[in-house]
């Protein structure tokens, strides 16, 4: 096969490397690079930045589709009631889930966040426990080797811990979460006090957990730019791979490749903190049916991650119907739902330009955090995705798998994802998680209270990035927090 790349117009290249250069000197010489105000392109709302930041529709949607933005919407909100119900449209929930809507999870299309304190003093409505097995026999080791499987679900409980169910049942259990504390101190003599947490689950419904069950806590990401993500060229993300470190920079991301049910073959990860999910739609399906026992023609099944082990919820009724694709969520639910998550647009940075921002910009890349999260890409040509189509956007993602340490690590694989490895998460919006939802908890878990913690949490591959920071004066480490909170 002739590489393409070979037949590259030659001032193609040289327009390649003159943009570069100009970055590279743009930043060290702290001004803005051309494009920078607007993370999502054509696509950024400039509404007011305020508790329904992260909630506004692509700034280039047409009229007509701004029906089927508000239309995915309020599927998005839709409290979902047990079967049988009056409201057909509306029945199916469980009977074993984690919320009742969307909306329950992503607040706002928010981030989510740990519990305050464990059950019954709070509940975790926005953050729940993965779980899984090493693969016990042939059959489920040759499953993951295919790559048609991400884990081997737990036999009892399956695939996530459901601690709310229909009435009549019982939740299968509550996360619970302890924290010790370590002191990391800080070049100038400042302390950080970063909290580390242990998962267990009390209150077990349905039995003990299988004795090598592998948990992993999630907190619901937030909801912007996922299309504009979907939209990278996979050729875009494949050229940032190391995976053998040939650069010999300490940087070795590599792409997780995922089953694709839609299509029937592998393909790159690019959502959910492992990069388990290859496209929102079956982000979207996952969701309906793991999160909230609501059956799809994608994912037929109304019990949802009930076990065969869990008798008496395999034996409630269903609210499957002629009306929904056979289904609880019919098929245009499922795409509405999928169309709106696509739209909800980056907003504007209004302080991308302030000299404080420039600043730490220059020591974001200084400190090496670019090499991972990745500032800039272009979206490629998508007739089916017009409005994330051609778009110069800002995620400061790579969409890459990364060994982030032993500190951060879940030992939980998933796909090609190792148990120390997560996706690189985009940056965007960061800085108004505290405006839309309430809390500055950070990482997959939320145990960083703040941003200098989730930076401080950095091992592995991010380890000397860290230590960059550690060993930063108080004015440069002030400027890098002040221009991620910019983002």
């Amino acid at each position: 096969m002739i590489c393409r790349h070979l037949f590259t117009p030659i001032a193609v290249v040289l327009t390649t490397i003159a943009m570069a250069t100009s970055a590279v000197a743009a930043i060290e010489q702290h001004l803005p690079e051309p494009g920078e105000a607007l993370p999502g392109g054509s696509t950024t709302h400039h509404k007011q930045l305020n508790i329904n930041a992260f909630s506004q529709s692509s700034a280039n949607m047409s009229f007509e589709n701004e029906l089927n933005f508000k239309l995915g919407n309020g599927i998005f909100k839709k409290i979902w009631v047990p079967a049988p119900s009056s409201t057909t449209a509306s029945d199916g929930l469980g009977p074993l889930y984690n919320a009742r809507s969307c909306q329950r999870c992503h607040l706002k299309d928010g981030r989510g966040h740990p519990p305050e304190a464990n059950w019954p003093e709070d509940n975790a409505v926005s953050m729940f426990l993965r779980l899984s097995i090493p693969p016990q026999n042939d059959a489920q080791r040759q499953l993951l080797d295919s790559g048609k499987a991400s884990v081997i679900p737990e036999p009892t409980y399956g695939g996530q811990l459901q601690d709310l169910a229909i009435n009549g049942l019982a939740g299968e259990g509550r996360m619970v979460i302890n924290y010790s504390e370590t002191t990391v101190t800080l070049a100038d003599g400042a302390q950080v006090r970063l909290r580390h947490p242990e998962y267990s689950i009390s209150n077990l419904s349905y039995g003990p957990l299988h004795p090598q069950t592998m948990l992993s806590p999630r907190v619901a990401p937030p909801m912007i730019g996922l299309g504009l993500l979907e939209a990278i060229d996979l050729a875009d993300i494949e050229a940032l791979a190391d995976p053998d470190d040939a650069n010999k920079d300490g940087i070795s991301g590599r792409p997780n490749r995922v089953w694709n049910s839609f299509t029937q073959q592998q393909d790159l990860g690019r959502f959910g903190w492992k990069a388990g999910n290859p496209t929102l739609i079956q982000q979207a399906v996952g969701a309906f049916s793991g999160d909230m026992g609501i059956s799809t023609p994608f994912a037929p099944t109304a019990a949802g991650d009930c076990t065969n082990h869990q008798t008496d919820c395999l034996r409630q009724p269903d609210g499957n119907t002629p009306l929904q694709d056979n289904a609880e969520a019919s098929a245009e639910m499922v795409k509405l739902v999928e169309f709106y998550s696509r739209n909800l647009a980056p907003p504007a940075r209004p302080d991308f330009d302030k000299p404080t921002v420039l600043q730490g910009k220059a020591v974001f890349h200084q400190s090496g955090c670019a090499a991972c999260h990745q500032p800039s890409f272009t979206t490629a040509s998508r007739e089916d995705m017009p409005e994330q189509s051609d778009q110069l956007i800002w995620p400061y993602t790579d969409l890459l798998l990364h060994d982030m340490g032993e500190g951060l690590a879940d030992h939980r694989p998933e796909f090609l994802a190792s148990g120390s490895e997560w996706k690189t998460p985009p940056l965007w919006g960061i800085g108004l998680t505290k405006t839309v939802s309430g809390h500055s908890y950070f990482l997959h878990d939320g145990r960083a209270k703040n941003l200098l913690e989730a930076v401080l949490w950095h091992g592995g591959e991010g380890a000397a990035a860290r230590d960059r920071v550690i060993n930063l004066q108080t004015t440069e480490r002030n400027a890098l927090m002040t221009f991620l909170e910019s983002l």
